[in-house]
């Protein structure tokens, strides 16, 4: 699996390797991976072949340093949000819609680039842990605020890993593959919806049983699925 040669350490180095991948990620929304070579890339970049060689064997490891940036770049975003949501805890509605509108502005960012990662770009066991360590530290946030909005079934932990792992599949569908006649931004209104509604049901179904009183109702998040 063809993955980068070296990680740059200094920062003129950097700044090259940045150059690259910003040209590489940039003739790969415009004309696709398969027109796209590493001599248009090395030319957009304003380095030589030999320098693009130097950092990366082949296309394929561009797109691999393209995910690998991406996936940083996600986990900053995604964890300043919730570091955000601590700090300000809100009510129920914003939090939700708060949490789904952050995974979004990822998909909407760069919308084929987005596709294009997810379609193609290599999986390493290394990518696959991050990505996995990623989605254990999102769920354990949302965790968090199962428990302090007192909307926390029996196991909020799986409850809330079932969140982040449904929402990420929704959002990509809604924001990359809309169902026909409905508009991207329909559509992330009706996961928010859906998942606001269903929590605020898990609040709803738990509070007799804190009373003393068994609750007969679903678990939303067992019994339903996702409008899509």
């Amino acid at each position: 699996m063809s993955t980068p040669r070296k990680t740059p350490r200094q920062q003129r180095s950097q700044f090259t390797f940045d150059a690259i991948l910003d040209a590489a990620a940039r003739l790969f929304q415009q004309h696709g991976y398969a027109a796209t070579t590493t001599n248009k890339v090395a030319e957009l970049a304003g380095v030589s072949i030999g320098t693009l060689y130097h950092y990366v064997p082949n296309k394929d490891a561009l797109l691999y340093a393209l995910a690998d940036r991406h996936l940083r770049e996600a986990t900053a975003a995604l964890l300043t949000e919730t570091t955000a949501l601590r700090a300000e805890a809100p009510p129920l509605d914003e939090t939700v819609h708060r949490l789904i509108t952050s995974v979004a502005d990822l998909h909407r960012a760069q919308p084929r680039m987005h596709r294009l990662l997810f379609e193609q770009s290599p999986r390493t066991p290394e990518g696959l842990t991050r990505l996995r360590d990623l989605e254990q530290r999102l769920a354990a946030e949302v965790a968090y605020h199962l428990r302090r909005l007192e909307v926390a079934g029996a196991d909020p932990d799986l409850d809330a890993l079932l969140f982040v792992q449904a929402v990420e599949a929704q959002v990509h569908g809604a924001v990359l593959n809309p169902p026909e006649g409905r508009t991207a931004d329909r559509c992330l209104e009706a996961v928010t919806a859906f998942w606001t509604r269903s929590l605020a049901d898990q609040r709803a179904t738990t509070a007799p049983c804190a009373a003393g009183t068994p609750s007969t109702s679903p678990t939303p998040f067992r019994t339903r699925s996702g409008p899509y």
